[in-house]
């Protein structure tokens, strides 16, 4: 019978310590090659780590919540049969020790940032695919509020383009604007039959026709805002009072699952309880109610690339309101077509592609500057020709910044699939640490909070960063008349080392018209 130690890999990007978060194993448990071992927490995400070999798990060589480097002895495995042998009083003594060697990273031939022997076994890979499962804690009935939370980090903005039309209908035809419909959309959308060419296009002359349009109108908002759910889970959601447009959807198809109202309910609860009990008993003294919270994991590589950012690169900040009304309408058509059935759409898939166009226009706005890059102590400015389109995403192990490789490549459907992909993975805290590699640009969508726009912090190795603010509707002028539009600003922040202003400015306004007229696009 021999023991063997597992070191703790490098799971990739040259990571040098990681965090022991949970055991999922203990002493005594038979393991088979691939069983997750225990979660590890880096400074890029969380990774479960899965044994290399079969065996009887004889110790565990760190506790939960100790951080140690890479390559530090974290497990023993007694291999055999059943591992019985060198467990218990009564049996022969263990062979020595034999620690397991650090991988070498192969190849990422199969899009995944693994570590494993030739031939060996999977080591360092990600968590399981399966959604986060939590219990919902028993609450007398009737006493669930109605949720009221902000939109998801997907950057779903609400559709309320009904309300504009009935409001634009309701006013008098000298006080109204209606925007054109005819523009051409982009070539990746599905065609518009004839029938909605004609709803479209044609006006409503008479009583009878303006009230077909209202109730065909009023058919294809509630489609493009209906949220896919089987009829026990919306039975289920009005139980709990929670709206299901506020409930991140895992199902295979897009739709919202009972274990997802589960896990939502919890972090309603745990919100609740820690709101009741915040404050603490204010009888005891002010420096017994400190709490300490170790910087640690994701907070401390955060917090260490923004002091690094804002201290090295020279920040410039500019901004633009813009007319998304023309974009909310293009939205609206992509949710009711087929090619897009199953798939979420938000006006952040627009701003992503226009941040794409608008950076092949203004090459600079993409790039790296390198300080000593000849280690003659001249720098230089690494212009990049192809997008790893960056999201920043609010997690709940902190922020996480993954991207999406080769973006410029991608169609406005691979592109939604990709967004939406990616922001599943961030909030279940899955995101690997390639993913998080290798950045041209990021978008951040604070908007999806409702707040209106900032000022962000590049991320490190790259120039340029975008704050997506919130679409609402504000009152705007048109052709001298002033008419309720969908407006949103755009926040951006430059490395004034590469990014002049008059580029600054240029890039800017070119992302702002393609979201003030997406057909732009087919150029």
């Amino acid at each position: 019978m021999t023991v063997k130690k597992f070191n703790l890999p490098d799971v990739g990007e040259g990571l040098t310590e990681a965090e022991v978060v949970a055991w999922k194993v203990k002493p005594g448990d038979v393991v088979a090659i691939n069983d997750v071992l225990c979660e590890i927490e880096t400074a890029k995400s969380l990774v479960e780590l899965p044994s290399p070999f079969a065996g009887t798990v004889t110790e565990l060589l760190v506790e939960e919540g100790i951080t140690v480097e890479v390559g530090t002895a974290i497990i023993a495995v007694a291999e055999g049969t059943d591992g019985t042998e060198g467990i218990g009083g009564d049996a022969a003594p263990a062979a020595p020790a034999v620690e397991m060697p650090l991988y070498g990273k192969l190849p990422a031939d199969d899009g995944h940032d693994d570590n494993r022997p030739a031939g060996g076994p999977l080591v360092g890979s990600g968590p399981k695919a399966d959604a986060v499962k939590r219990r919902a804690r028993k609450r007398p009935a009737g006493s669930v509020e109605a949720a009221t939370v902000a939109e998801n980090a997907e950057g779903t903005v609400q559709d309320h383009q009904a309300v504009l039309e009935a409001q634009s209908a309701e006013a008098p035809a000298s006080h109204r604007a209606t925007p054109p419909r005819t523009a051409v959309a982009p070539a990746t959308q599905a065609p518009v039959t004839p029938a909605q060419a004609a709803q479209a296009t044609q006006p409503a002359s008479t009583p009878m026709a303006a009230s077909r349009g209202a109730a065909i109108s009023g058919t294809i908002s509630g489609l493009v805002n209906k949220v896919l759910a089987k009829p026990p889970v919306r039975k289920f959601a009005r139980d709990l009072g929670i709206d299901l447009a506020d409930v991140v959807a895992t199902g295979q198809r897009g739709e919202v699952t009972r274990e997802d109202l589960v896990s939502y309910q919890a972090q309603r609860d745990a919100e609740h309880d820690q709101a009741d009990s915040f404050w603490g008993a204010s009888k005891k003294p002010q420096d017994q109610r400190v709490e300490r919270l170790p910087v640690k994991g994701v907070r401390k590589a955060t917090a260490k690339a923004m002091v690094e950012s804002a201290f090295s690169a020279p920040h410039v900040s500019i901004f633009v309101d813009v007319d998304a009304s023309r974009t909310m309408e293009f939205v609206k058509r992509l949710k009711v077509s087929r090619d897009f059935e199953g798939i979420k759409v938000s006006p952040l898939l627009i701003l992503a592609k226009a941040v794409i166009w608008a950076a092949a226009r203004n090459p600079s706005v993409n790039a790296t500057w390198v300080d000593n890059a000849d280690g003659n102590g001249n720098a230089e400015i690494q212009v990049k020709h192809y997008m790893n389109l960056g999201i920043a995403a609010a997690t709940p192990r902190g922020l996480m910044v993954p991207n999406i490789k080769d973006a410029q490549d991608l169609s406005l459907k691979e592109l939604a699939l990709a967004l939406n992909e990616l922001a599943t993975k961030a909030r279940a805290g899955k995101t690997q640490p390639a993913e998080m590699q290798g950045g041209s640009l990021t978008i951040t969508n604070i908007g999806a909070l409702g707040i209106d726009t900032g000022t962000p912090i590049i991320n490190p190795g790259e120039v340029a960063i975008i704050a997506f603010g919130t679409i609402k509707q504000k009152p705007w002028v048109l052709d001298g008349e002033v008419i309720p539009r969908w407006i949103t600003t755009l926040g951006g922040s430059f490395d004034h080392r590469v990014v002049d202003g008059d580029l600054s400015a240029r890039f800017m306004a070119d992302v702002a018209a393609i979201l003030e007229e997406p057909a732009l696009l087919l150029d």
